[in-house]
């Protein structure tokens, strides 16, 4: 539904040219909804400008559902829903009122407008708001309000800018729900920094970085190929080996590539553990405690969050939008 090849675009010209994204390859299938990570600045929103032809690529291609976002732009609009970080609402329009404006400007037959919006609205849940003032609206409404024009023309593809952004946690439960339910149908991409969203929404993850795709997976296969085999062992009590000679009895187990040792003040003797990354050292570090007479109280094999991977892949506390940042250049791009 998606499809991406060598896409690229570039701020400035001459010396003081820069990819804002550099050659990004990737596609989207039918009911999948794909989560965009990135920290600010990565080229999230870049990516997603291209492929609602508001900027046109400097290089490679985009498809989407089958149409070119350069040579058929017009196409592409009509099969895309799209809604940006900050919806466009206009607050002294009632909601009603507004998503028909909406339906027209997406040419939707007259007589079908009003059935469609019931349609569109009893999924999103704002039938209980037609009539009031957009002004009126929580902030989680209004993100049900954006979320219907987006889907009014029944598009193939919704690409979503942080959808749950300053929503409050019972309001990020229920959009997060509403885009499960619409992803059963459409093509979804789902761009946000936010990492439990990913986690709870999304089927799969691209993370980017300086313009350039880092990673591509399941949320869980990417917290697999890129954790570290670590294990927690914990001995307290009577038997409590000294640091120096557990340490050295597990160091020569197979499979142990380190080993940390340190006391804690209760008298519990914990051991941080490192392993071959195929090893799976539990049934040996029981083995040997156990043979050993080691008051064993814990063993843990430790798990990678998906935050610790977006950290490493793209550099803890990485800020990328101060001035003169590719992502604040948009304006000024569209225009170039």
């Amino acid at each position: 539904m998606i499809d991406v090849q060598e896409l690229t675009r570039v701020y400035g010209r001459g010396f003081g040219a820069r990819p804002a994204v550099d050659r990004v390859t990737f596609s989207v299938a039918r009911g999948e909804i794909l989560g965009f990570l990135g920290p600010n600045g990565a080229g999230k929103s870049t990516t997603m400008k291209m492929l609602t032809c508001y900027l046109p690529p400097t290089s490679g291609r985009a498809r989407v559902a089958g149409y070119d976002v350069y040579d058929d732009p017009l196409e592409v609009r009509r099969r895309v829903g799209y809604l940006p970080e900050n919806t466009p609402l206009y607050p002294n329009m009632t909601v009603i009122g507004y998503l028909r404006f909406c339906a027209q400007v997406r040419r939707i037959e007259r007589h079908r407008i009003d059935r469609r919006i019931a349609e569109v609205g009893a999924t999103t849940g704002i039938l209980d708001v037609l009539g009031k003032y957009i002004r009126e609206l929580s902030r989680g409404y209004r993100q049900r309000v954006g979320l219907t024009q987006a889907l009014l023309h029944d598009p193939d593809v919704l690409i979503l800018d942080e959808p749950t952004s300053g929503l409050d946690p019972n309001q990020i439960v229920e959009i997060r729900e509403l885009i499960r339910t619409i992803g059963r149908d459409k093509t979804i991409l789902l761009s946000t920094h936010i990492l439990p969203e990913v986690q709870a929404t999304c089927n799969r993850v691209l993370i980017i970085h300086d313009g350039r795709i880092v990673a591509d997976g399941r949320p869980d296969e990417l917290v697999s190929r890129e954790a570290d085999n670590r294990y927690r062992l914990v001995l307290a009590g009577d038997g409590t080996p000294a640091p120096d000679d557990a340490t050295a009895a597990v160091r020569r187990l197979d499979g142990v590539t380190g080993v940390d040792a340190r006391m804690a003040t209760n008298g519990e003797l914990e051991l941080v553990i490192a392993g071959a990354r195929d090893a799976d050292l539990r049934l040996s570090l029981f083995r040997l405690a156990a043979d050993s007479g080691w008051p064993l109280v814990e063993l843990v094999r430790t798990e990678m969050s998906l935050e610790q991977v977006f950290s490493r892949l793209t550099g803890a506390g990485a800020e990328h939008a101060a001035a003169g940042g590719t992502e604040a250049q948009d304006a000024q791009g569209a225009a170039a």
